[in-house]
């Protein structure tokens, strides 16, 4: 029989899993899916226990869902060892016991935010439309190719430039005195679209031509970059409902994000 891996989500599905109550060994109540030693697994926190394997990209089928309950039922069994060993009272018991504690709750704080605050169809379109405008009157998606070199000074960044003038390669020159981890693979950055990068970078790329080198150093925060445009694409946009699960997701982090960072604002936060 093809065994299934259960990784339950830590904390919150096993906390639920083992708030059970002593209840007679010879009978279960109506929403119990099992007794061990009168402590009842619930039939609700199986189904959590299910639902988080699902998001783990398991398939829903008996096997996996008498592998969940298994798994439940070991984890009361060790409980209720640990309990009968002292173990339950131990500092490092109730320092995990409380961090299990604080991630459920901020998890269902976070879940109970975005049920009152959902993202709606309305704002899906309304991305989508700003983002297709935002592509300019042609309406395509522009991709750009590109390499990159990053020095600490103009200084460097002019010598750099002035040995690619001298024919040579910029992958060489970047592999011999980049700063950036992509210095092994010759500055190689990868298909990028200019709103992806800062405008210092976008100002420049924008103007290249393919196999073309930005013709001055550009400075940045991080230091001096030179930047090569390999290859440049144009594609069509993807429809909206190509496009909707991608703008939903962006759409709920950004909430999530300003929900966030509201919280912050009004904390007592220090730091040591």
């Amino acid at each position: 029989m093809k065994s299934h891996s259960i990784r339950l989500l830590s904390g919150a599905v096993m906390a639920l899993a083992l708030v059970t109550a002593a209840h007679s060994q010879d009978a279960l109540p109506p929403n119990a899916a099992a007794s061990v030693n009168g402590y009842i697994i619930s039939n609700d926190a199986v189904e959590q226990g299910i639902q988080a394997a699902l998001s783990q990209g398991q398939k829903d089928s008996p096997e996996l869902r008498k592998a969940v309950l298994g798994k439940m039922i070991e984890i009361s069994l060790l409980s209720q060892q640990a309990d009968r060993d002292g173990l339950a009272n131990s500092d490092r018991a109730n320092t995990q016991l409380a961090l299990i504690r604080q991630n459920y709750l901020a998890d269902l704080e976070l879940s109970t935010y975005m049920s009152k605050n959902p993202v709606s169809d309305a704002d899906i379109q309304a991305e989508y439309n700003r983002e297709i405008a935002s592509l300019g009157p042609q309406g395509m998606i522009v991709e750009y190719k590109v390499s990159d070199i990053v020095v600490a000074t103009e200084s460097d960044a002019q010598a750099a430039l002035a040995r690619i003038k001298k024919g040579e390669s910029f992958d060489k020159v970047a592999k011999s005195i980049s700063l950036a981890p992509n210095k092994v693979q010759g500055g190689a950055v990868g298909w990028v679209q200019a709103g992806e990068t800062l405008p210092q970078i976008s100002s420049v790329l924008t103007t290249l031509s393919k196999g073309q080198v930005s013709p001055a150093p550009i400075q940045m925060p991080q230091g001096w970059y030179l930047i090569k445009l390999e290859d440049k694409k144009s594609s069509k946009p993807p429809t909206y409902e190509q496009a909707k699960a991608v703008i939903r997701n962006g759409l709920m982090q950004k909430k999530q994000f300003e929900f966030l960072s509201q919280l912050r604002q009004g904390a007592n936060i220090v730091v040591r």
